[in-house]
């Protein structure tokens, strides 16, 4: 009998945003290998099931009815705390939750969660920021900025039990590095599957002539959302070498509050303004760069940095502790978040492109999707085992 995985997430295509583009891949490559997989989303996505938003109290009722109904052999949820509605409460943390708290109580059928999130103390209170256009005017969003730092500083070690309360006897944990493995101990690496959605490779030249940019300089990309932990205010004062050029677009997920305005005079940045990409157009994208540019404030995974790889690109990022592991195996450089710093490395990277570009095409196998999908059919089937020994069976009764 095949293996019956429910999928959850609320974020999925045609929403714009990295865990629903994931999530997507995850699901074609299971079916590709067999898996029964029903997925369950937003009203906006293209799911088996629709009804969870990160603004239903009731995201719980709807999803043990849906298990229920559908009897998976396992419930895989892509776990991204606003995805699912967070609230954190600013008198006592204790209180702390998301709405799908008690769906994790109260299901019976084992659950594996990849964890989109995980946080060290700066950078947690780094993803405070101004959000434009307050009620009040300048008062209101000082108020608003003092009320979530306020939040952010009593609530951080309750946002990081959230996760760790995911893993169990009957629940177990997906992350993407080994920075996210060490947060959230008991978790499984998988890498974050990423292969060209074209193949194969066009030839640089046509696709910088198809895309109106320049032949012969060495360019580096930096896509992403508009917000102020991107980095974009990096970019915009880097003094760009005069062999490089730096490739930027932006665009809006499909939740996001934030509306930073970015705008660049710098003779060195070319601004393709083409907002959200398909998996085709990305690839056009990275097939005609040279390097990933990720001057992020912060980083718990990148999808972009992982797509890059797929593509052969070594990247250059600030020092987070999410890129060192990928670092150390030399598939790109971390350097200090300053302009000065990027400029510089672009240089440093022109210098050794070959190394790191030969160790950048001998990991990206890891991320085939194929295989990635096989390592969680066979956590599926541990889980799945766990829980079905006589003990179990017994303790459950």
């Amino acid at each position: 009998m095949n293996l019956k995985v429910l999928m959850i997430s609320t974020e999925y295509p045609p929403m714009q945003g990295g865990v629903g583009g994931y999530c997507k891949k995850l699901v074609d490559s299971l079916r590709r290998e067999g898996v029964q997989v029903f997925v369950v989303c937003n009203d906006d996505g293209n799911g088996d099931y629709n009804g969870i938003s990160p603004k239903n109290q009731d995201n719980s009722r709807v999803l043990l009815n849906i298990v229920k109904e559908v009897e998976p052999d396992v419930v895989h949820v892509q776990y991204e705390h606003g995805l699912y509605g967070i609230h954190l409460d600013p008198i006592n943390p204790r209180r702390t939750h998301t709405n799908i708290e008690l769906f994790y109580r109260q299901c019976t059928v084992p659950i594996v969660s990849t964890f989109h999130s995980a946080y060290t103390f700066t950078q947690w209170m780094r993803l405070v920021v101004p959000l434009n256009k307050r009620k009040f005017g300048s008062i209101g969003t000082l108020l608003r900025m003092a009320y979530d730092y306020w939040t952010h500083l009593i609530n951080y070690r309750s946002f990081n039990s959230l996760n760790k309360r995911k893993i169990g006897r009957n629940k177990a944990g997906v992350v993407f590095s080994k920075y996210l493995a060490n947060k959230i101990p008991g978790s499984t690496l998988i890498y974050h599957g990423a292969e060209p959605s074209i193949s194969p490779p066009l030839e640089r030249k046509e696709v910088r002539k198809m895309l109106s940019l320049p032949e012969d300089a060495n360019l580096a990309l930096a896509i992403g959302f508009t917000t102020a932990t991107k980095g974009w205010d990096v970019i915009r004062k880097m003094r760009i070498p005069k062999d490089w050029k730096v490739v930027i677009n932006t665009s809006r997920n499909h939740y996001g509050r934030e509306r930073l305005n970015v705008k660049f005079e710098n003779e060195g940045v070319i601004n393709l303004n083409r907002g959200f990409l398909s998996d085709k157009e990305l690839s056009l994208l990275f097939y005609c760069v040279d390097a990933l540019i990720l001057p992020y404030k912060v980083a718990s995974g990148s999808g972009v940095m992982y797509d890059g790889l797929a593509h052969g690109l070594p990247f250059i990022s600030s020092k987070l502790e999410f890129f060192k592991e990928f670092s150390d195996m030399k598939l790109g450089m971390m350097v200090d978040r300053d302009p000065v710093e990027f400029s510089n490395s672009l240089v440093k990277l022109k210098m050794n492109y070959k190394r790191y570009k030969d160790a950048v095409v001998s990991f990206r196998t890891h991320l085939l999707w194929k295989e990635v999908a096989k390592k969680h059919i066979l956590l599926y089937n541990s889980i799945i085992d766990r829980t079905s020994s006589p003990l179990v069976r017994k303790i459950n009764k």
